[in-house]
This record gives C-alpha cells, structure tokens and sequence, in this order.
C-alpha cells in the first residue's frame, strides 16, 4: 500500500490562492473544483486530475523511488501540456513534505508542498515558494480536499 492511497477516489477540493504570487500580497480567491485519483503500480504511483472552474485541467503524477526511498510530484495542466519540474520528498510521520526548483515568471524559486491533515475523508495541500533558498517562504496556495 502506498502513501498517496489516502487520495484514491473523488473529492471535493475547496482553494485558497493568492491572487499575485511574490508580491507581498494578501489578495486570496477561493473557488471549489472537482478531483479524481487513481493508484497504480500497486500503490507506487498515483494520478489525481483536478477541474477548475475556468476548464482547465490539472494533473499530478506521484511516483515512488524505492532505491531513494523518496517521491516525486509531476505537474501539469491542461493549458501547458507541460510537466514542471518535480517537487522531491516523503512522509514522517504522516505529513509529507517535498521541495523543488522552478520559476515563478522571471523569477528562480524553490518550491514546497506540504500534505497535512489527512484522513479517510479529507486532506490538506499547501504550496510554498521561496526566494532566498528557503530562508522565508510565502504560502500562495492552499487546497482543502473533502470527499466527494
């Protein structure tokens, strides 16, 4: 059994996004959308699809790395068609913690996701960047799953 079993199925996903990312901004929207997620390779990999409100699509592909012990998190959305670069990491003690680098426009930044808070019925997902290697972060989205 994997760690990300925990999302198989449907679920309702209430969103908490900052409007402007690295601005000192404290602008949120928040709007609902529907998730789908499926295990594979016996619990060593998983696909979620999410659907916004917009139509766009997102979807993140989990697998797990047995030598390293570690995950990485593949997204990508439908507006792309491109994989970002994978956030890396794994779960102590039922939270899961994961970094990787990216950019935000012009900007390098490393990046966080936190899964917290799970149970059989809900989740919560966080996204963090970080523009001076992780010496502060600014959180800039938040996903609160419920099942659907």
């Amino acid at each position: 059994m994997g760690e990300f079993d925990f999302l198989v199925g449907s679920w309702n996903v209430l969103n908490r996004r900052l409007t402007k990312r690295l601005a000192g901004s404290d602008d949120w929207v928040e709007f609902t959308a529907p998730a789908k997620s499926w295990s594979l390779f016996e619990g060593k990999a998983n696909v979620d699809e999410i659907v916004f409100p917009d139509g766009v699509r997102g979807l993140t592909l989990r697998l797990f790395d047995p030598v390293a012990r570690k995950w990485s998190l593949n997204w990508s959305s439908s507006d792309t068609g491109r994989l970002f670069p994978p956030v890396i990491g794994e779960f102590t003690d039922g939270r899961g913690v994961f970094y990787g680098e990216d950019a935000e426009g012009d900007t390098p930044v490393r990046v966080r996701f936190i899964w917290s808070d799970v149970t059989e019925n809900s989740a919560r997902w966080e996204q963090a960047f970080s523009i001076d290697n992780g010496e502060s972060w600014e959180v800039n989205w938040i996903m609160t799953f419920n099942r659907a």
